[in-house]
């Protein structure tokens, strides 16, 4: 029997919060506090630095992304942190091609996220021979990588998705509404019918951030009773 502890990844970085800096120790907690043995790396460098405080673990996935800090003042003139994301094709190509160099190192670090790809598709302009040549970024120096992304659970119409489906490894399926997760079953189902053949992990907030607050007890109960079943 498929177990959580198996197969479940939990989401390592600390992102900026406006009252202290970023900081990438800490890195690994997460997965020690929920008894998981593989994390999806993000918010900070891929460097060996970060890296050798996840080497312990038995996968890592590193989000070639990358998020980019800033000094804000609010209108009290209080100095804090802020944050944005660069997902332009030269930062990922170029970060994919250092994450396939820092494998070789880090042996345990088995793939690259494509974070919100169809949000990149959208905003950035992306065609499939954008994603080959970041697909072939990361496997120069390994091809035993996997190129991850997330698909939301809203974006399942086989027109997303008839181009950039074939350049993809592992799907990482995300229910960004809380309030759809009792379709939960219908989405994964959608998913497995436009990805066949690939893995998918389901992924599971804590937060609704289109609420600003936790997800509902009985939203993140419904989701998390059916876990057992998609595992097997």
């Amino acid at each position: 029997m498929t177990r959580m502890r198996d197969v479940g990844y939990v989401w390592e970085g600390q992102p900026a919060y406006r009252d202290f800096p970023p900081s990438m120790y800490g890195l690994g907690e997460g997965c020690a506090y929920f008894g998981l043995r593989r994390a999806y790396y993000l918010y900070h460098g891929n460097n060996p630095a970060a890296l050798a405080k996840l080497a312990h673990l038995d996968e890592v996935i590193c989000d070639i992304s990358i998020w980019r800090y800033r000094k804000i003042e609010d209108a009290q003139k209080n100095i804090g942190w802020g944050i944005y994301h660069e997902k332009s094709p030269e930062v990922m190509r170029a970060e994919a091609e250092s994450v396939s160099r820092l494998s070789l190192s880090f042996p345990n670090v088995r793939g690259a996220m494509l974070d919100d790809l169809l949000g990149a598709i959208k905003s950035q302009g992306y065609a499939p021979d954008t994603c080959a040549g970041i697909r072939a970024a990361l496997k120069a120096h390994n091809p035993r990588l996997q190129v991850c992304s997330t698909v939301y659970t809203h974006e399942l119409d086989a027109k997303n998705w008839a181009a950039f489906d074939a350049l993809i490894d592992v799907v990482f399926l995300w229910t960004w509404k809380s309030e759809n997760l009792f379709k939960l079953d219908e989405g994964v189902a959608r998913c497995r019918e436009l990805f066949p053949g690939k893995p998918i992990m389901l992924g599971c907030y804590m937060s609704d951030y289109t609420l600003q607050a936790p997800v509902p007890m009985d939203r993140l109960r419904f989701q998390w009773e059916r876990i057992p079943g998609y595992l097997d």
